[in-house]
């Protein structure tokens, strides 16, 4: 019973460990954060992001991106961090195969088979560019949503 215990609370200690959220996000950049007007945190905290931003307080505000990009211009270095949205769509029932049914008949006195349809539910994963973030220089110049 202690082993179980142990075991429920490790894992769930890992669980925690291993999520990334604002406010752990906030505790592993505490300087950048703690360096910012009232207002600018607020808004991090909230996930929000604006114009100006660097890269740390984007971080802090919206976790890792799902995918970077980098493009060398005349101008400089202009980086674009990706977030994407992920889900599955439900796809409906298929015919995935049968199930072979074997039985006894008493009143032919013979073993009788049939075949019975297996169906199973099907989903696909999706995933949808949601937010690009667009930096020049290490600050924010351009962010692009997907409306709905």
């Amino acid at each position: 019973m202690k082993t179980v215990a142990l075991l429920s609370l490790a894992l769930a200690f890992l669980g925690l460990v291993g999520c990334s959220t604002v406010h752990s996000r906030i505790e592993e950049k505490a300087a950048v954060f703690n360096s910012l007007d009232p207002q600018t945190q607020a808004r991090i905290r909230q996930g929000l992001v604006d114009i100006g931003y660097t890269e740390d307080m984007v971080y802090i505000a919206m976790g890792r991106p799902d995918e970077t990009k980098e493009h060398m211009t005349a101008k400089g270095r202009e980086t674009t961090w990706i977030y994407n949205s992920y889900w599955q769509e439900y796809e409906g029932s298929r015919l995935v195969g049968f199930h072979r049914v074997i039985y006894f008949d008493k009143v032919a006195r013979a073993y009788r088979v049939f075949y019975e349809p297996v169906r199973a539910e099907m989903y696909s994963d999706r995933v949808e560019e949601r937010t690009r973030v667009m930096f020049k220089d290490g600050k924010v110049t351009a962010i692009e949503q997907a409306k709905n």
